[in-house]
């Protein structure tokens, strides 16, 4: 299947986007109110009312589509290479997501770097799961969620509840999920002409601002190195055109291995999450559809 013209549209005016920032230079701060910005400007799916919270000291907003059964909850756990990202930035495709799943959805803003390195933001999710359970939420009707550097939290999150002996969720989703800061992947090469937004020189820049050099192949930072045996079921979608394809498939490998249940999903030709352009092309909605099918299915 060829990608939509829309699709074809949203790849090159945002690759030319990415493509323009320096990352070693950018200034961090600038970026992340450049991103809520724009964020501010995307409207919510029709239905989800939206409402701001305060748990763990940390900024939250519920998601509540109208037929939701408010007994089940999605923890979103949102990207932005562990430096950026924001409810602004993931709102919109985050009420899509609980629209599909007829769920109501958590999105907290966790401790950003650098001004708050590893393991902070592990921390914060960690922090929110537990409140849920000790304000009376069954671990079944939970489910994790994130994206990117946000996927990369989950599954360290996941890693940590196992190790702690806490019950650990329904089941998890990832969406082109960040999991190697070492950028050690064969996809950093075999992607490398096709993916639209990103370069791997890029990913030093990134692993040096959210950890000290001697952590970056700690199981909690880069979890493809980690023993991935007893996690729940877990959902990648991830593109066939990024450089962190490998991140992905190396995970399912892993847990397959280990005797873990995960589904593995590759889009032809599409980059790094591109779900958050759902309403804005075809493919992106058709992502999110199948994600809704998946949370039906677990906390039916």
């Amino acid at each position: 299947m060829s990608l939509s013209i829309r699709a074809k549209i949203i790849r090159s005016i945002t690759g030319c986007y990415f493509q323009s920032i320096d990352v070693a230079s950018v200034d961090v701060l600038k970026l992340r109110r450049r991103w809520d910005f724009l964020g501010r400007l995307l409207i919510p799916a029709f239905r989800v009312t939206i409402e701001r919270d305060n748990i763990a000291g940390l900024e939250v907003e519920w998601l509540r589509p109208r037929d939701c059964d408010e007994q089940k909850l999605l923890l979103y756990v949102h990207g932005g290479a562990y430096v950026a990202g924001s409810c602004h930035t993931h709102r919109q495709m985050v009420s899509h997501i609980a629209r599909s799943g007829r769920i109501q959805v958590l999105l907290p803003e966790y401790r950003l770097a650098p001004e708050f390195k590893y393991p902070a933001a592990i921390d914060d999710v960690l922090a929110i799961y537990r409140f849920l359970l000790e304000s009376g939420r069954r671990p079944e009707d939970i489910i994790f969620a994130g994206d990117s550097a946000g996927g990369g939290l989950v599954v360290a999150a996941l890693l940590a509840l196992r190790d702690a002996g806490d019950p650990p969720p329904a089941a998890a989703i990832l969406l082109s999920p960040f999991l190697d800061v070492t950028a050690s992947g064969e996809s950093m090469e075999s992607r490398a002409r096709l993916d639209p937004w990103f370069h791997a020189a890029d990913l030093p820049v990134i692993a040096d601002y959210y950890c000290e050099p001697q952590q970056q192949r700690e199981p909690m930072v880069s979890p493809v190195f980690a023993d991935l045996g007893g996690l729940p079921p877990i959902l990648v979608q991830v593109g066939d055109h990024e450089i962190l394809l490998s991140d992905a498939t190396r995970l399912v490998q892993k847990i397959r291995a280990a005797g873990g249940e995960i589904d593995l999903q590759v889009w032809p030709e599409m980059w790094h999450v591109f779900q958050l352009f759902v309403g804005k092309m075809p493919e992106s909605g058709a992502a999110i559809a199948k994600i809704g099918d998946y949370i039906r299915g677990r906390v039916a």
